[in-house]
């Protein structure tokens, strides 16, 4: 069968990786995609098993790293669009160990894009109709104060360049022309991934989108990350370890929103540009948390208040950001997408989808990872 296009997504079926392919594959089924992944612990090929069968879905396992296997990839498929979301993403991960975020947020970048340029420039028509998009992170752009207009405390009501009003928890937000300051390996990685990309660019013409995303909540979260953990845990009436007095403010985007944002940068997006693609949706870790726990007793049956007691305080993570706040104004005006969930809505299915798939939970849970998060802990 002939394709209208042939798309390689990689980290595919990982948390968002998933959603991505999931959406694509559906939407667009005079398109082949190829779903890449190494999987490592993070990426599980549950995360997509309802599409498998899919005439226009193909799965190849590989790390983006082997670089002769992304060329032969590259050749086979005829590959015209790369949507990169493989990487490594935990910060305690890379405090832990950051030669593995390095070899695979950096060099697994570059092998993409080598791998990309050459295949590209060998065929008649070059760039024309290719494009590199790489997905990365607020984390780069480092952090933001909490602050607040006099005599007024935060969260507060602000206006967005965009003209639209949401609680926040400052007066400043990471726009696109945001300088680079990351502060961990974690971002550090990503934010050199980041320069390669548009390396690649401006050296040799390959047409690159960056986009630059606030955290993601919900189904098929690897359980490490806070919501799903929290979640977990309290289905199984385990700590529930906040860091610091749970201070740090992030703003949470829904992952299905996320993709449909990739959808539509991937095929209205300017090459050369990056896209910043965020909630406009602040919490509070500690105030998040207790929404959380909330929901969770109340979809249980449990009293209300039943697992506040789970609340453990940790020592703080090194060089933990104390704000991030992206604005997707850009996004919205130029191509029109924007957050179709708010936190409570998105809250309630995600807390839903996780506890009606406990099975899921259960399977990806080992004890490998409890272990993991016992010693990070005692070792604090």
């Amino acid at each position: 069968m002939d394709f209208k296009r042939n798309i390689l997504i990689t980290g595919g079926a990982g948390f968002i990786g998933s959603h991505v392919v999931r959406l694509f594959v559906n939407k667009y089924p005079d398109y082949h995609i190829i779903c890449l992944d190494k999987l490592t612990y993070a990426g599980n090929l549950a995360n997509l098993k309802d599409i498998e069968d899919a005439p226009n879905y193909t799965f190849v396992k590989s790390d983006i790293c082997d670089y002769e296997t992304i060329q032969a990839v590259m050749l086979q498929h005829n590959i015209d669009g790369i949507i990169h979301l493989a990487a490594e993403s935990h910060v305690d991960r890379s405090i832990k160990d950051p030669f593995t975020f390095a070899r695979t947020n950096v060099m697994g970048t570059l092998s993409l894009l080598q791998a990309a340029k050459l295949y590209w420039e060998s065929l008649p028509e070059r760039y024309d109709g290719k494009l590199f998009y790489h997905i990365s992170t607020d984390e780069v752009y480092g952090a933001l104060e909490l602050s607040h207009p006099e005599g007024i405390e935060p969260p507060f009501t602000t206006t967005a360049s965009s003209g639209e009003h949401h609680l926040a928890y400052g007066t400043d937000f990471f726009y696109e022309t945001t300088k680079y300051n990351p502060h961990s390996p974690y971002s550090a990685s990503k934010a050199s991934s980041d320069h390669f990309v548009r390396a690649f660019h401006d050296t040799y013409g390959m047409p690159t989108i960056v986009t630059n995303c606030s955290n993601n909540y919900g189904p098929y979260q690897f359980p490490e990350k806070l919501i799903p953990l929290f979640i977990n845990n309290i289905r199984q009436r385990k700590p529930l370890p906040v860091y610091g007095k749970g201070e740090n403010v992030r703003d949470w985007l829904y992952v299905v929103d996320h993709a449909r944002a990739i959808d539509t940068i991937f095929h209205n997006g300017k090459p050369a540009e990056t896209y910043n693609i965020g909630g406009f949706n602040e919490w509070k870790n500690i105030d998040l948390i207790k929404v959380m726990i909330k929901t969770v007793d109340r979809l249980l049956g449990n009293p209300e208040g039943y697992s506040d007691e789970l609340i453990t305080y940790v020592t703080d993570r090194a060089g933990h950001d104390l704000r991030y706040a992206i604005d997707s104004t850009k996004l919205k005006n130029e191509l029109g997408w924007e957050p179709s969930l708010q936190f409570e809505e998105g809250i309630e299915k995600t807390v839903s989808w996780y506890l009606d798939n406990q099975a899921w939970l259960d399977n990806i849970t080992s004890g490998e990872y409890e272990r993991y998060y016992d010693d990070m802990y005692k070792n604090r």
